[in-house]
């Protein structure tokens, strides 16, 4: 498999001239731990992460945490936080030296690039534009994904995966603020992960990718979104 296969393609990013509050706000509403920064052009510039709210707050107040303490603070204390910050920009807390892999990398490179640097997440990158994102989130699906009898990742699968792609960005249902779905496609089976806000949604997306030539099963992850709450 590749990384094309399994990255989340509907990527969310923000600007360079973004302020803290307005991508804490987008992390919190998404339930996601990091975004993409992004110049004008729309190439890829940084990358912003609690982590880097956490080491901005710690270097206006002058106030320092244990260390251990970065692993246990989460969304929602920092949304208490980052209040203080709110007129400061994404571009004073980012990442800039960035790692990124392409479409085409295997996954088990990726596997090697996140394990050696001790990273969450990796964009994925046409050129200098983010075409996609990798989180280990991404990688458990893939795993939970393979079964012993499961061949490598075919031209179908990945026809398939784009044209199911392309049908939930047609529809409005699909990519709702709270809703986050991943297909990865193996041997003809769709795998549908992600969070739901209401059951008629499971339907839906399991008809879409039923929907899709070529399917020959569809295997439902989805779970509410209160779930993760």
């Amino acid at each position: 498999m590749k990384a094309k296969d399994i990255m989340t393609s509907s990527v969310v990013s923000v600007e360079l001239d973004a302020t803290i509050m307005q991508a804490a706000q987008i992390m919190l509403q998404k339930r996601i731990s990091g975004l993409p920064v992004v110049d004008k052009d729309g190439c890829l510039v940084g990358l912003v992460t609690e982590g880097d709210f956490l080491r901005g707050i710690e270097t206006g107040t002058q106030h320092r945490r244990p260390r251990w303490l970065e692993f246990l603070v989460g969304p929602g204390r920092l949304a208490s936080e980052y209040t203080n910050f709110r007129a400061r920009k994404v571009a004073d807390v980012m990442t800039r030296e960035l790692l990124t892999v392409n479409e085409e990398t295997p996954i088990e490179k990726v596997v090697d690039l996140m394990e050696k640097h001790r990273i969450k997440r990796v964009p994925v990158v046409r050129g200098r534009h983010v075409v996609g994102i990798i989180s280990r989130a991404n990688l458990l699906q893939a795993l939970a994904s393979l079964s012993p009898e499961a061949q490598p990742s075919t031209q179908d699968d990945e026809n398939i995966r784009s044209l199911l792609l392309a049908e939930f960005e047609r529809q409005g249902w699909a990519h709702m603020p709270l809703v986050y779905v991943n297909p990865i496609v193996l041997n003809g089976i769709v795998e549908l992960w992600g969070t739901i806000t209401d059951e008629r949604e499971r339907q839906a997306f399991i008809v879409a990718a039923e929907n899709v030539p070529g399917v020959k099963a569809v295997r439902d992850h989805l779970v509410p979104f209160l779930v993760w709450l």
